[in-house]
């Protein structure tokens, strides 16, 4: 029994941990006041850089509306680097105002396409804008980045957001990256922390970002390296809400679940590569880098919810001194913070259906954690453009 117990508080207070960490940001988010920007002239040259492996069915598309920014065109360009092609594809981009950088290699990353156009692009640009081969910025993004990259800015984080939410898993998706965005952009600017990177919709210095990529030859997770390196320059990371990059989100289960595999898997190697050093960088007073520690040791937000709804009644009804009160708090609190960080556009009928998927979507998540080995040592593909599926 006492060992149960034992093993019992330990994984109480890992959950308590995750649960309290993540209610302080989310609170934090609440007080966060979006900083005004002048709009100035337009000024800055953007190299826009679109990595995309096999991304045929959705590149036309891509080109097609990010051509559409109110931004002068002598002031940006898009740059396709196209890895794995079809030939009839390349032939039609020849057709629109792109530059396509055609790239072939025998274990493709993001990274290395990265790095390769670097090779190629002339460096006349202020700032690289990266996104997604799925990724459309709006109109007048270029115009906000404009005016906000000032006094230095190195790096910013854009405002993602859903381009769909047509599945239940497509909704869930996009719910989630709110949250995030929320906790972990929002709540941490309001704290005065570094906001969080993502894949993409992010904004570099020209220079600077094609210094520190080619450090990186990361297969999965390149961006939670790329934090890492820069926030060990003690470089801060700056969150532009306004500034949004839509989307596509994961309409198929066995999609969302090998995204998810792939996230967790980045996650589980970053951590375990840079413990320690998060230790070391703390006691030197570097709490953006300390923190973004503490952030991948946190459960994953459904795993977390979902081992809440399954532990808190188990413990509660076996009879046993497991602390089944303060499994109670938990549940209670993290449904709190997941409320407060969900966008009220997103309390709708719709978003009600969607919950019923959460249990399948929390068991197939769950099942990732069995899949792991292997999994950030290979790079694994998330189609894009595919037929609507319901879940």
């Amino acid at each position: 029994m006492i060992i149960l117990q034992i093993l019992a508080l330990i994984l109480l207070l890992y959950v308590g941990f995750n649960v309290v960490y993540m209610l302080i940001y989310a609170l934090a988010g609440l007080f966060y006041r979006r900083p005004h920007f002048p709009e100035r002239e337009p000024q800055v040259t953007f190299c826009v850089m679109v990595p995309a492996y096999k991304g045929d069915n959705v590149i036309i598309n891509t080109v097609t509306e990010n051509l559409k920014q109110s931004y002068p065109n002598h002031l940006y360009d898009i740059y396709v680097i196209a890895d794995s092609f079809k030939p009839e594809t390349l032939e039609e981009l020849k057709k629109y105002n792109v530059r396509v950088i055609e790239v072939q290699f025998e274990n493709s990353t993001k990274a290395k396409a990265i790095n390769k156009a670097f090779e190629i692009i002339e460096e006349k640009y202020d700032y690289v804008v990266l996104l997604d081969v799925d990724n459309i910025m709006e109109p007048a993004f270029l115009q906000k980045l404009n005016d906000r990259l000032v006094n230095n800015v190195q790096i910013l984080q854009a405002h993602r957001t859903a381009l769909n939410t047509n599945t239940s898993y497509a909704l869930l998706d996009a719910i989630s990256e709110e949250i995030s965005n929320h906790i972990f952009r929002k709540g941490h600017a309001a704290l005065g922390f570094s906001s969080a990177l993502i894949g993409s919709g992010k904004a570099a210095g020209f220079r600077f970002f094609k210094d520190i990529m080619s450090t990186i030859d990361a297969v999965g997770g390149f961006d939670k390296e790329l934090e890492l390196k820069i926030l060990k320059q003690r470089i801060k990371m700056y969150y532009l809400e306004d500034a949004y990059v839509y989307d596509e989100k994961v309409e198929k289960a066995d999609v969302f679940q090998n995204q998810r595999r792939r996230w967790l898997s980045a996650q589980v190697y970053y951590l375990r590569k840079n413990f320690f050093s998060g230790i070391t960088q703390l006691f030197y007073g570097n709490f953006d880098y300390a923190d973004k520690i503490m952030q991948y040791m946190l459960f994953p937000k459904l795993l977390l919810l979902g081992s809440l709804f399954i532990i808190t009644p188990v413990v509660y009804f076996s009879g046993l001194p497991l602390y089944s009160s303060a499994w109670i708090v938990l549940l209670v609190l993290n449904i709190i913070t997941l409320a407060i960080s969900v966008p009220s556009r997103f309390y709708t009928a719709q978003t009600a259906q969607a919950v019923l998927t959460l249990p399948k979507a929390f068991f197939l998540f769950f099942s990732n954690l069995f899949k792991l080995k292997g999994a950030n040592k290979k790079f694994i593909h998330t189609p894009h453009g595919q037929k609507e599926a319901k879940p």
